[in-house]
């Protein structure tokens, strides 16, 4: 009977099971490590790093700090981008630029664009690659690459508890009301009212909160089960391994 090579009995096949296991936990190290938190800032110096926020390792690109605060218990995924202003090195003046609530939470591979005044409120949750930014390109001049032409700036405002889904875009002058969801691939502009549900490029709304009838038009799913009272995280965790096995 021929020998099978991959079999973890080989020499070669436990070497790599073990290299596999140092590379892991290194990655793990590094990861722990690199991430940015008050008390551990590394290079980056923001206007204001709140208590519990954490930037994942690796970032991505992040500069203008001193016009950046991050609110208490963010949670900034990998690769994320934070910019306020055009460029490193500029003087943005005596205000803030980007501000992120307390509680806000970036998914990987997101952007926050922010040349001017971008305000993403307290408990809004962001899927990944969700981008957002202040500046857009203009192309007034049709003889010029628009390229070359002057951006266009307006500030963006994001309120509390929203929820950007994956993908979604934020346009400049965009003003998201209280617990807005802005649906996957949702390309956003304008103002979105309180309570508002929204989808499509541009975004449009397709579903809305009204005190007497509830949302409408209703939603297609049943409530979510609540927790029950006295129910410790331990337990949870306990009942998801029950049920997973």
């Amino acid at each position: 009977m021929p020998k099978n090579r991959n079999t973890f009995s080989s020499p070669a096949a436990w070497w790599r099971g073990v290299l596999a296991r140092a590379v892991h936990s290194g990655w793990r190290w590094v990861q722990e490590a690199g991430a940015v938190t008050a008390e551990h800032p590394g290079r980056l110096r923001f206007r204001r790093l709140g208590k519990g926020t954490r930037l994942a390792f690796p970032q991505g690109t992040v500069f203008g700090e001193p016009w950046i605060e991050l609110g208490d218990h963010c949670i900034i995924g990998e690769q994320v981008t934070l910019t306020a202003g055009m460029m490193p090195g500029l003087d943005l003046g005596a205000d803030p630029i980007l501000t992120l609530g307390n509680g806000v939470v970036l998914g990987r591979g997101s952007h926050v664009i922010a040349d001017t005044r971008v305000t993403i409120g307290p408990d809004t949750y962001c899927g990944p690659y969700v981008y957002i930014t202040s500046t857009n390109h203009s192309y007034d001049d049709p003889h010029e690459p628009v390229g070359k032409q002057w951006p266009r700036m307006e500030p963006v405002e994001i309120g509390a508890g929203c929820w950007l889904g994956t993908g979604s875009v934020v346009l400049p002058g965009a003003r998201l009301g209280r617990n807005v969801v802005v649906a996957a691939g949702a390309v956003v502009r304008g103002e979105v009212p309180d309570h508002s549900v929204v989808a499509g490029a541009p975004a449009r709304v397709v579903r809305s909160w009204d005190p007497v009838r509830g949302w409408q038009p209703p939603l297609r799913t049943p409530p979510p089960v609540p927790i029950p009272e006295g129910i410790t995280p331990e337990q949870l965790l306990a009942l998801a391994e029950l049920e997973e096995s």
